[in-house]
């Protein structure tokens, strides 16, 4: 009976700790979630109250690395929220930002209060007509694919955005689709950071290339299948030059 009661209190002690890992996985996603809905919405302040309260906490968008909160406050607030809604914290009229976040991939570190999440996002943006004289990005519109690949920390008992990296694969816009887009026409890396820049990041990043595949690298048609290369993560993407 010893024995049994044993093997009960393992299976237990098992079942709980496969619990906690689920759990953890779910609030992770409903975080991630929760920052697609936020951007979507433009309410930048949310977004930024998603991260962490670290010294070690960042962004990292197009090039640029936002250090801790006050960095992080400086790109979707300072930078976002003045290009896309005039400086409000909340959607406007004719302003559409649509983000899907999908193929979530979440691993939890052993110790339980750190953890690595991967994410697609499909995005649809772009200005109505009527509002192309008065919105400062004028009538335009356009499709992205980028990848997030994030490390997550528990604050308090609550899981916090500890850091974020974004990195946009592909743009295309609605008239001329992916296939006729120029590699120049991409959204230009930053190159100034802050203070000179008022909105830039507090360091340039090694810059990876944009190109007009995605992320799994793959030779060109016609050529020797040796040359193709295996997926890639993030950090391990193209260097310039």
């Amino acid at each position: 009976m010893s024995s049994e009661i044993e093997e009960l209190k393992q299976l237990v002690q098992k079942l709980s700790k496969e619990v906690t890992r689920l759990s953890d996985e779910a609030e992770i996603k409903k975080l991630h979630f929760k920052y697609g809905y936020y951007l979507d919405k433009c309410l930048y302040e949310e977004v930024v109250d998603l991260y962490a309260d670290h010294p070690d906490t960042y962004v990292e968008f197009i090039g640029g690395r936002y250090r801790r909160k006050a960095g992080v406050k400086r790109l979707y607030v300072d930078r976002f929220a003045s290009r896309f809604v005039a400086g409000r914290n909340g959607p406007v009229h004719g302003f559409l930002l649509d983000h899907a976040q999908m193929q979530d991939v979440i691993t939890i570190t052993p110790s339980g209060d750190r953890a690595n999440g991967r994410f697609r996002a499909l995005m649809s943006a772009g200005t109505h007509k009527s509002v192309q004289d008065t919105h400062p990005r004028g009538f335009v519109q356009w499709w992205e694919g980028g990848v997030y690949e994030n490390e997550y920390i528990k604050e308090d008992g609550v899981w916090k955005v500890f850091r974020l990296k974004y990195f946009p694969f592909w743009h295309a816009d609605f008239e001329r689709g992916w296939g006729n887009k120029e590699i120049g026409e991409f959204v230009p890396f930053d190159t100034v950071t802050w203070p000179e820049n008022e909105s830039g990041p507090d360091e340039i990043v090694e810059q990876w290339e944009v190109v007009k595949d995605e992320d799994l690298r793959a030779p060109e048609f016609g050529k020797p299948v040796e040359s193709s290369l295996p997926a890639l993560s993030l950090g391990e993407s193209k260097k310039l030059g």
